[in-house]
């Protein structure tokens, strides 16, 4: 009998962290290898907050990640004071602007401290005259299981004072951010592979699994339930963005867990073992590929990843010199591999 197989053309990761020095030269290219493009966070010690940082950092990534056809779309860390021509000149060089409130996550120390829309609108205003999206971590720093949804009027008072400019929720996790998506016309969201499969009890449900504690958090059952309904209708406001999120092992597996999930080099075949699994594997493409050329409007060079259902071992470990990262499934078997890429 022949091997099911599958094709996902041009697919794309619209939230990714890829880091910088040799954690960028290990974790790069277990994403461009399968991967058309990807947006790629700004919240670099020091955050990318200058044209001269942007481009710095765009060609270092190019050059890890040289040995495959692959696009970084780069981004601004958002600030309330970035002038009208600094963001008309730096406009094409960026896919967006990452907004972080203060402290809510990964170095993010030097984000935002008030999420009142007069105290954002200078560089909303711009923005939104540019056509330059906005990408939001949308927490609070209220109770953890609360923070996404304690946020949501945020989004709201943007997205109703900037009817033009489009908002990118990032890494959903809740229902409540699946029922705001269909409010406003300009709000869009990503979604994460991890947050189509764990729910809290995964991370601290029995022994605590520090690989896959993340922010924001993994939330309840009917959460997933919701967040993963979207995805297999392939919901046209909803990209595939991994927010993989690497760390040092020795970082991951302490008291004081850095939050992040690893998932880059297996996300291609996990999503086609679920979508598979729910019979939506017609809806794939559209998940993690053609929703967000359309959102973002994107030309992409031609890329197509052939997947054969054959079980594949996940490396315990990845490493590069010194650096390393677990990813998610480690040492697991996973029933779909990469058959080739042209």
């Amino acid at each position: 009998m022949a091997e099911l197989t599958f094709e996902i053309n041009e697919p794309l990761d619209m939230h990714l962290h890829l880091r910088d020095a040799d954690m960028l030269k290990l974790v790069g290219p277990l994403t461009s290898k399968t991967f058309s493009g990807a947006l790629i966070m700004p919240n670099l010690v020091p955050p990318i907050t200058t044209k001269e940082a942007l481009l710095s950092y765009k060609q270092r990534i190019k050059e890890a990640c040289i040995a495959d056809k692959f696009e970084p779309f780069v981004t601004l860390f958002f600030k309330n004071d970035y002038s009208y021509d600094f963001l008309a000149d730096i406009k094409d060089d960026i896919i967006g602007i990452k907004l972080y409130p203060a402290g809510i996550t990964t170095n993010s120390e030097t984000g935002v401290a008030s999420m009142d829309v007069e105290v954002l609108r200078p560089t909303l205003e711009s923005m939104s005259k540019l056509g330059i999206p906005l990408c939001i971590h949308g927490e609070t720093n209220g109770f953890v299981m609360d923070r996404e949804k304690e946020f949501m009027p945020i989004y709201e008072a943007i997205a109703i004072a900037f009817p033009d400019l489009k908002i990118i929720m990032e890494h959903i996790t809740t229902k409540d951010a699946i029922e705001l998506l269909d409010k406003y016309d300009n709000l869009f969201a990503t979604v994460t592979l991890h947050h189509l499969i764990i729910t809290l009890d995964d991370v601290a449900g029995g022994m605590l699994n520090p690989h896959l504690f993340c922010k924001p958090i993994a939330k309840r059952p009917e959460d997933r339930s919701a967040l993963l309904n979207a995805a297999l209708k392939a919901h046209p406001k909803l990209m595939f963005g991994s927010d993989s999120a690497p760390h040092p092992k020795h970082k991951k597996e302490c008291c004081g867990c850095a939050a992040g999930v690893f998932t880059s080099p297996i996300a291609l075949q996990v999503l086609t073992e679920l979508f598979e699994k729910h019979n939506a594997l017609d809806k794939l493409n559209a998940f993690v590929s053609l929703n967000a050329q359309k959102i973002y409007n994107l030309n992409l060079e031609k890329k197509t990843i052939k997947l054969v259902k054959k079980d594949f071992v996940v490396p315990a470990i990845y490493e590069y010199k010194n650096e390393n990262v677990v990813p998610m499934y480690a040492g697991e078997t996973i029933s779909w591999s990469i058959e080739s890429i042209n």
